[in-house]
């Protein structure tokens, strides 16, 4: 009789969240379970809810650059981007080719340190510290790039409406290009050790599987989708500011699970710093850093941009006075959220939060 009860499969739902050790933001997940297996996930939201879109409408459109910078803390450099994008492309504001020079090279530094740290809770999770303290170290060379050209190692306040706010002389472009040197050495052993060290394929390949076809179905975005072998990128396929005069490749990778995502943005770490190199030696010396404001004219535009996480849009209305009637935007994180159900299907519970952090989720973002 005992050895029965012990053979049974038990069936109990499991909270996990919104505090968690395993977990880097507030998340509530309701599994489902058949012993250690995973047979459905409710996921819950709005633990951190701000308004921060209402808010908006009560600022003009220059206090507006400065909340947007403070919706993310790793995309926080692509949100005031892409909303002085949208308000650009309604106000028909020219951004000199120097100003977008300098805002590539921001996007890119700030990709490069995003991806790093994403890989690096990856080997916290499954318990590699080693590995998770030297991808962080190799971050910290990135980390003081940014403090060293714009002063700032998260928030660095680099764009505005018709352009930008900084310059950087030929000793900071000297100081960048040595340091993303040394970090492309350090990253290329960084990316043989998540393609072949046996612990960590163990516990990532065929885990969080989702196909090319749900992809699509689900609408996913940026690494997640480009994991599953679906190469879109808004930086390729609707080019914006000079990326359409720059060399870089789309990564993809076919094996659709944690370790597939893991390996896209170690690899597309090497293409932005393919990207910073070609705007170091490249950077138009001629050209005003930002244009004259003009009156922000009633009307509505949109701005598109390819954030760490993938494609980030912007939507803005106005009626011809200082302040946004509306201010809009949909993140990456939104449209990956909701394949965590499929992800997770079958999985085992252990597995839960590597799933949820290989789809780099941004519940500040998500929430706002």
């Amino acid at each position: 009789m005992e050895t029965k009860q012990l053979n049974e499969t038990k069936s109990f739902s499991l909270p996990l969240g919104p505090i968690h050790v395993a977990l880097e933001e507030p998340m509530y997940f309701k599994l489902d379970l058949e012993g250690e297996k995973v047979k459905h996930v409710d996921v819950t939201s709005g633990h951190v809810h701000r308004g921060m879109e209402l808010i908006a409408t009560k600022r003009n459109f220059f206090q507006n650059v400065v909340l947007t910078e403070r919706v993310c803390s790793l995309c926080s450099n692509s949100h005031p981007l892409t909303y002085c994008l949208a308000v650009e492309n309604l106000a028909g504001i020219e951004v000199t080719r120097r100003a977008q020079a300098l805002r590539i090279l921001a996007e890119e530094i700030k990709r490069v340190a995003s991806h790093l740290f994403n890989v690096a809770i990856l080997a916290h999770i499954i318990g590699y510290k080693s590995l998770f303290m030297h991808v962080m170290e190799v971050r910290e060379i990135m980390q003081d790039v940014k403090e060293t050209i714009y002063g700032n190692r998260m928030n660095i306040g680099a764009n505005c409406i018709g352009g930008v706010k900084y310059s950087i002389n030929n000793e900071l472009l000297d100081f960048a290009e040595k340091s993303i040197n040394r970090t492309e050495g350090h990253i290329k052993e960084i990316i043989d050790i998540y393609a072949t060290d046996k612990m960590l394929l163990k516990r990532t390949t065929n885990v969080g599987s989702i196909s090319a076809e749900d992809v699509i179905k689900f609408g996913l975005v940026g690494p997640v989708a480009r994991g599953s072998n679906v190469a879109i990128d808004t930086r390729r396929d609707a080019p914006y500011l000079l990326y359409n005069e720059l060399d870089f490749d789309v990564i993809t990778e076919t094996g659709c699970d944690v370790h597939a995502r893991a390996m896209v943005r170690l690899r597309e770490t090497i293409e932005s710093i393919k990207i910073i190199k070609q705007l170091i030696h490249n950077i138009p010396e001629e050209g005003e850093l930002a244009v004259l404001l003009p009156h922000i004219p009633a009307g509505e535009a949109m701005a598109r941009s390819e954030a760490p996480r993938g494609e980030l849009f912007y939507y803005v209305h106005t009626d011809g006075t200082d302040m946004p009637l509306r201010l809009k935007w949909r993140v990456p994180s939104y449209n990956n959220w909701d394949a965590l159900s499929v992800m997770m299907k079958d999985c085992e519970v252990a597995d839960v939060s590597l799933i949820v952090n290989s789809i780099d989720p941004c519940v500040s973002c998500t929430e706002r």
